[in-house]
This record gives structure tokens, sequence and C-alpha cells, in this order.
């Protein structure tokens, strides 16, 4: 019955998306890379959402929450006001200038040689982090609720190993054969078929904790450990036992929003489905409402690891990244477990193929076509796309395996990776909007230093400081050091923002009246949560 509700799933989420692109013409750049700048709001929120929320956060968020209690609910909260900022700022910009890439606006702004060296930093980034951690934690959820070392009669890490293969080689024909809109229409049900699914987890959980009352079941819970429902973390991201802080509360003051402004406002795998929008207005409703699922998303990737900590006491904080595998293989009914690891692989091919269409189009239109084939048509730069996604498969699938046993769990683990080129990324794209003096040479100045500092500083010297207050002094320093290597050299010509007219630039009418709400109730849950 599981293997059956899986099969029927998959296979109408696979029909479904290929028969919406029946009639796309997936031969051009704009139409494979940018799904044709036809995406509504309400795809662009789905294909965000799924985009984001992959088996990463589903096992490495709760098996975080069950072994640090809830404080690990800021990644997601906070992410609401950092979608607030990509919708009334930054959307408004990218889409004024028709962009295909986020490295695009780089040149436009310094010089292509600063376009390049950003691309080259996302295309490694995707591969070195993103790619093998989410092939990893997919392969090792399949693996616990399905038993496929069983079935295959090998190894639990042989059954790992062939998961990861399986998944990535599926992900990697999903994201050659159909582009970024294909991409985007599997999201959308994948999307809504997670909330689904991720929901069901705690609900019957509680449920059968409580005797069939869900209140019960969760002041059951709450009882067992209220202080691990509490928001605010009393450990201190300074001097001694700094580095293994998972989340301390003063890290949201330094270098925590930066990366979440970052990553919710420049990351190409995140903005590439706003630059495919079909107008302003439903961008902004796209990353607005995503901000709205955002701040509902804790009780699918941290509510599990709670009531985890309920049934398991303390006997997987050796091995937290297991927990929320044990949980749904505990709570849900057979005939719903196909349909559940159905959702959880589309949440894996979700960031696997968003990464690789993203990772494609960096190469193609940034690298490709500016250095090796300058005269290569649209066809020829779809038919390099599809390459680059197959290669860049084969290294993620490679080094999947060899992320296993972070010490302090796999979500923290790519957050740490994530910040070597992050912070540097997010403060030349910053200062390229915000301070006009800073030049062409001073940008790719501090972008260089920003790689050296970080490395230095969190991975050679090892300062007593939590990794996320690094990234703040990282910020200012960087931006200090371009203001002072631009002060130093030549000084560009002042850059002027021009509108490409390729779209309508009006904005939704209720943009700011929904951010206000989003803004007001990150405040309140924290207002709440913070006096557990």
């Amino acid at each position: 019955m599981a293997l059956l509700t899986f099969i029927v799933f998959t296979g109408f989420v696979a029909f479904y998306a290929t028969w919406q692109l029946r009639r796309d013409k997936l031969d051009t750049s704009d139409g494979y890379f940018l799904g044709g700048r036809s995406l509504t709001g309400i795809v662009i929120a789905g294909s965000l959402l799924l985009t984001n929320i992959s088996t990463e956060h589903l096992v490495g968020l709760n098996g975080s929450a069950y072994r640090n209690g809830a404080i690990i609910i800021a990644w997601e909260v906070t992410s609401s006001i950092a979608l607030v900022v990509a919708a009334l700022y930054f959307a408004p910009r990218y889409l004024k200038m028709g962009l295909t890439t986020i490295p695009q606006f780089l040149e436009k702004r310094f010089d292509p040689l600063t376009r390049t060296l950003v691309a080259v930093l996302l295309i490694f980034s995707f591969v070195a982090t993103l790619l093998p951690i989410v092939l990893y934690t997919g392969a090792l959820n399949i693996e616990a609720i399905f038993e496929i070392s069983d079935l295959l009669e090998v190894s639990q890490e042989q059954g790992i190993w062939v998961t990861i293969l399986v998944v990535g080689t599926i992900g990697a024909i999903y994201a050659i054969f159909g582009g970024l809109k294909m991409v985007a229409y599997t999201d959308t049900i994948n999307g809504f078929g997670l909330l689904v699914a991720g929901l069901l987890v705690p609900i019957l959980a509680l449920l059968s904790i409580g005797d069939g009352n869900l209140f019960e079941g969760f002041g059951k819970v709450f009882d067992n450990s209220p202080e691990k429902f509490n928001v605010i973390s009393e450990e201190s991201g300074i001097g001694e036992g700094a580095r293994t802080a998972i989340l301390p509360f003063e890290v949201l003051f330094t270098g925590f929003m930066l990366n979440q402004i970052y990553f919710w406002t420049m990351h190409q795998s995140i903005i590439q489905r706003v630059l495919g929008a079909v107008n302003l207005k439903e961008a902004q409703k796209g990353l607005l409402f995503t901000g709205l699922l955002k701040i509902l998303i804790p009780m699918i990737v941290v509510l599990p690891g709670l009531i985890g900590f309920y049934y398991f006491g303390e006997s997987l904080y050796d091995n937290p990244d297991s927990v929320y595998p044990l949980l749904v293989k505990k709570v849900l009914p057979l005939w719903l477990t196909g349909f559940f690891v159905a959702v959880m692989m589309g949440a894996i091919l979700s960031t696997f193929n968003s990464a690789l269409n993203s990772a494609a189009t960096l190469f193609s239109l940034g690298i490709y076509k500016r250095y090796i084939n300058k005269d290569s048509g649209e066809k020829r730069l779809v038919a390099i796309g599809k390459w680059t996604s197959a290669l860049l498969a084969v290294f993620a699938i490679g080094i999947a395996p060899f992320v296993a046993n972070a010490p302090e769990g796999l979500y923290q683990l790519l957050q740490q990776l994530n910040g070597i080129f992050f912070i540097p990324i997010a403060s030349v794209i910053i200062a390229g909007f915000l301070f006009p003096r800073v030049t062409a040479a001073g940008a790719k100045t501090g972008l260089l230093f920003g790689l050296v500092f970080y490395v230095v500083m969190d991975h050679v010297i090892q300062v007593n400081l939590h990794f996320i207050h690094i990234w703040g002094i990282e910020f200012v320093l960087n931006i200090a050091v371009m203001h002072i290597a631009s002060a130093l050299m030549k000084k560009d010509e002042v850059y002027v923002m021009e509108d490409s007219g390729i779209l309508d630039l009006k904005p939704w009418k209720y943009a700011r009246h929904f951010s206000v709400l989003l803004i007001s109730l990150a405040i309140i849950l924290y207002l709440v949560l913070g006096n557990v």
C-alpha cells in the first residue's frame, strides 16, 4: 500500500507538470532558465517554499529542536522579515533591470570580472554544500522509513548510497529536461503536499499522546520539557563554548539577519523564481505569501523535534538527525507513508533541481557565453545548461555520503559552510545598491577579503566567537575594505539603473499592508515564546 500511494502521487506530479509544459518553448534562454517569465504568485510561493524547505530542514532542524529546543525557530520566523525586504526593495529593482541572474546586476554595476567571480563562487557553493547535504538527508529519511537496505539485503550505508544515486538521477532528469518551469510546477504541488504531510506528523503524534485530544497531547509534550519551548537561548556567542553554541539570542542582531536577507533577496536559486514572474505584482504576492507560510513552517520543522524528545528522551542525543525519520515511522499509518515519502522525494528534488537549474543558468549565461563561445545561440546555451546540470549532479552524488555524522547536526553544518560564500557575496551586492562610491576594484577587493577572513577566523584560528558573530564582523569589515580600496583606486562612472521595459512594474496594492502583518506576527511569536 505504501509503495502504491508513493507511485500514484509521484506519477500525478510528473504528469501534471509535463502536461502544463506541453506548449512551452524550452529551447530559448528565457523559456528554459526563467520559465518564459510567466510565473504567478501562487506558483512562485509554492516553488519558493519547496526550494527552501527540504530534507535538510525536516531532518536537520527537527534534530536540532529535539536536542536544543525551539531556539532554532529563528531560521524560519525571521525569514518573513527578509521576504518583506525582498518584496518591497529588491524585487522592483531586479525586475526593472530585466535580470536573468544576480551576477548580471554586478556586471551592470561593477564590471564583468566581478560578475564572473560571484558566479563561480555560487556554482561552487551549490556543489560543495547545498546539493550533497540535501541528497544525504533525503536518503537518510527514505532509508529510515522504507528500509531500503533491508529490501535490497545490503548494509545501511550501501542502502543510503543507492538511494542517493536514484534520487540524484531523477532530480537531474527533471532539471535537465524541464527547465525552471518544470521545477516550479512540480514544486507547487509538492509544496502544498509538504504542508499537508508535514502537519500530519505532529497532529497524529499529539492525538496519540493525548488519547485522541490534540490539545491534551500538546499539554503533555509541553509539561514534559517546558524549557525546550523557549525561543531565547541562554548560551553566549562570545567566549568559551561560543563555537559549539547553537543559536545564541544576540546573534539575531549581528550577522543573522544578513544571512537571511542574502538568502531571500540575493540567492540565485530563490530569486530565479522572482525573475521569472509575469509582473511585479505577482512577484510581490509570491514573496509575501511565502513569508506567511514561513511563520507557520515551525509546526513542521520544529514541533516534531520537541515531540521526539517526549517519545525518545535523551536516547538519541548522539544522533539527532535520526529523530524525525523515526517519529514519522512511529506515528504515520502504513498507507500514508507512501504519500509522505513521495512528498519528501518532491522536497529533495525541488531543492536539488533548483540548485542545478540556477548553476546551469549562471554557467551558461555568465561564463560560457562570455568567455568560451560569445556567438552561441539560444539553443546552444540551453544545451550547455543541460550538460552543466548533468555534470554537477554527478559531483553532488559523489560527495553526498561524506557529509554524514556532522557533530552539531547537518543543518548547523550547512549554515557554517554557507558563511564562506554568502556574506562576501551579500556585502558586494548590498554595496552595489547602497554605496555609489564603491568601485569595481573595491568590490573585488572586498569579495576576496571576506572569503579569506571567514575561513581564517572560523576554520584556521577558530576564535571563541559564534560563527554568526563572525558574519557580522566580516560584513562591516568588507564594507570598510571596499570603501578604502575604492578611494585608493581609479573611480568608475556613476551607475544609473535603467528600465528594461520587459515587465509591468505596478506593485501589488496590498504589499505594504501584508508586510506590516508579517513583521508583527514575527515579533508577537518571539514575545510569546520568549517568555515561556
